[in-house]
């Protein structure tokens, strides 16, 4: 599974800390093993069809370079 937590914004979203994370996230969606890859605020979850799925908060927008996990179904 891949998850992808919105960081801090006022009215929207509080953000989680790694500790949060695993003990609000990943045990409650049951995973036994976990991966931090981003913890910034311009994480981004994007599908073929619906395109983003989050809401980022870097107040600095799209990094100049960024990385990506592909996934094929």
């Amino acid at each position: 599974m891949l998850v992808v937590v919105d960081g801090r914004q006022a009215g929207y979203s509080e953000g989680l800390g790694i500790a949060q994370t695993v003990e609000l996230m990943m045990k409650r969606l049951g995973a036994v093993e976990a991966m931090n890859l981003d913890g910034g605020g311009s994480s981004i979850m994007a599908t073929a069809g619906t395109g983003i799925v989050n809401r980022p908060s870097d107040a600095t927008g799209q990094r100049s370079h960024g990385n990506v996990i592909p996934v094929k179904p």
